[in-house]
């Protein structure tokens, strides 16, 4: 009997040695889960897209062994603001990002890929820049889907833009929606939330969204709540009415009873600088209230955005046409310029919170006549062609006919080491992930889209000490994903899937400089998307196992 069972015994060993096989074991790293807790040296074992334990699994064997030894282990990064809705159709890769450990991209700033109908259809194909690509969906969700499809190495998800919506319903009119197409509104936001947008997203300092009231973004939050939606916000002022554009971000959370993020977290223009003190004192008010507030950011002290920044809301109501025939309109020009010269509270001047046209940094042009202009300044095309900055900036708008990327010198430094103490902001690139090739160097990026992640990690980390290892991981990983409910994303635990960056902690640098953007951050070794190897010793390995992923008020 003895006997019998000990050889029931060996046969249940082999089994389980059998059954213990895995794709992939990273041994000999430093493991930080994501909770922000110190490190585990501990082995991690994947099995198809999945996590499948943490321990000693020195006698186990796996189809790939990493070894980590001397490295940093974590959850896959999450980019809270992505701009990678054209640059994943061009390049599917996510090369700048994935180099800086980025699995996840979340997009949906005010405006999102769908839905689309025929205007924002012809809208988008005639403003298109240096990447172009046929419109092959409808809906936001069809889109994240013809991602996945078509192969990308990152997981994508999105927030459903409301300027997307309001200019679906009622085109780029400065006008409010009639109580019919409010209507319509509610039922699109409806529809995505089901299909699986994480919520509502603004950009509201850029006009058509500009034109919206407060009590139509209420309205769709409302709906986007009871699908256990966020709304997350480019608040309508992060500059002279700071905190009147935050009293309405608490406003919409409390009616809609919805959690709110603040996008890419400032105070704009040096005159503003010091209201980032009671800023961040406000938002902590807040959420010790109850309130569910958070925020996100980059770390530079440079935004990126248009030209056409530079001029009043008004000058875009009926859309890019409308804006280019009043910049060709000599009557009309002067009236631009006089109100760019005021410090108004009336709109977000970045001419003037720039403090400087030497502080606007020409970036991306869409004409090939204009590319040459590249990475100089307003300042130096205005020496150039002899004319006043105001008027050049209205010229190159006009010929161009595009926003022209334009990066404005706009914060400080010391908020910024202010900002990355907080442990309720998670952070996000406003930036598309790129490759130093083919149309993306036809045009400068903020060197963001090459260094945001990589830039926490060493500068603000390793060498000035801002925040912890183990906190800059949390914050890069779980925080995010906790925030937007992402099923099993976020964290190094058994079932979790597999999303993962092995990183040396001792070398991880940003390149990318305002002068060379173009340059991949280094340090990140090896980096598994839904259990897949896509980066390799620091090379792309091609693969592309990214997925649509959706909120949690998915329904269909």
């Amino acid at each position: 009997m003895k006997r019998m069972l000990l050889g029931l015994a060996l046969i249940a060993t082999i089994s389980f040695a059998s059954a213990a096989d895995f794709d992939v074991i990273i041994r000999n790293g430093a493991v930080y889960d994501g909770s922000g807790g110190d490190a585990q040296h501990v082995d991690l074992a994947i099995k198809g897209d999945r996590i499948a334990g943490l321990g000693d699994f020195s006698k186990a064997s796996a189809k790939a062994i990493v070894n980590a030894s001397g490295l940093a282990v974590a959850p896959g990064f999450i980019n809270m603001l992505s701009w990678s809705t054209e640059s994943l159709i061009q390049d599917g890769r996510s090369q700048s990002e994935l180099r800086q450990g980025v699995t996840t991209e979340i997009m949906g700033e005010g405006e999102s890929m769908g839905p689309v109908n025929d205007r924002l259809r012809d809208y988008i194909l005639k403003n298109q820049g240096d990447i172009k690509y046929d419109i092959k969906w409808n809906t936001l969700a069809e889109y994240l889907q013809y991602l996945e499809k078509r192969g990308i190495s990152c997981n994508v998800a999105s927030f459903l833009g409301a300027t997307t919506v309001r200019a679906y319903v009622i085109g780029f009119d400065d006008r409010a929606p009639t109580p019919q197409e409010l209507d319509q509104m509610r039922e699109i936001v409806r529809k995505e939330m089901e299909a699986g947008a994480l919520g509502i997203g603004t950009s509201l300092i850029y006009p058509p969204a500009f034109y919206a009231k407060t009590e139509e973004l209420i309205e769709m939050c409302k709906v986007a709540a009871k699908l256990r939606g966020k709304y997350i916000s480019h608040m309508r002022s992060e500059g002279n009415q700071l905190f009147e554009a935050f009293d309405e971000l608490l406003r919409i959370a409390r009616e809609a009873k919805i959690p709110a993020e603040v996008y890419h977290i400032k105070a704009a223009g040096q005159k503003n600088w010091p209201k980032l003190d009671e800023f961040l004192s406000r938002i902590e008010s807040a959420r010790t209230e109850g309130l569910n507030i958070r925020a996100n950011m980059y770390t530079y002290t440079a935004a990126g955005t248009g030209l056409d920044a530079c001029f009043p809301p008004w000058t875009e109501d009926g859309g890019y046409p409308a804006l280019f025939k009043r910049l060709r309109d000599p009557a009309t020009r002067e009236k631009i310029k006089a109100e760019v010269k005021i410090d108004s509270d009336k709109w977000e001047n970045l001419y003037l919170g720039a403090g400087s046209p030497d502080n606007i940094l020409l970036a991306a042009f869409k004409s090939d006549k204009l590319k040459p202009l590249t990475g100089k300044t307003l300042a130096e095309v205005a020496k150039m062609r002899g004319k006043d900055p105001i008027d050049t900036a209205m010229d190159l708008v006009a010929e161009d006919e595009s926003r022209i990327g334009t990066v404005y010198f706009i914060m400080s430094e010391e908020n910024v080491k202010k900002e990355l103490k907080k442990s309720w902001i998670s952070f996000g690139s406003d930036e598309g992930s790129q490759a130093p090739e083919g149309p993306f160097l036809k045009s400068n990026p903020h060197p963001r889209a090459y260094g945001n992640f990589a830039r926490v990690l060493g500068k603000y980390c390793r060498d000035e000490k801002v925040i912890t290892l183990p906190e800059a991981i949390r914050r890069l990983s779980a925080q995010p994903a906790t925030n937007l409910e992402l099923d099993h994303r976020g964290m190094l635990k058994e079932g979790m899937f597999a999303d993962v960056v092995v990183f040396d902690p001792a070398t991880i640098t940003d390149h990318a400089t305002f002068d060379k953007p173009h340059q991949y951050a280094t340090g990140v070794k090896h980096v598994f998307v839904n259990g897949v190897q896509v980066i390799k010793d620091g090379g792309h390995t091609n693969a592309k196992p990214g997925r649509a992923l959706w909120g949690p008020g998915k329904t269909k």
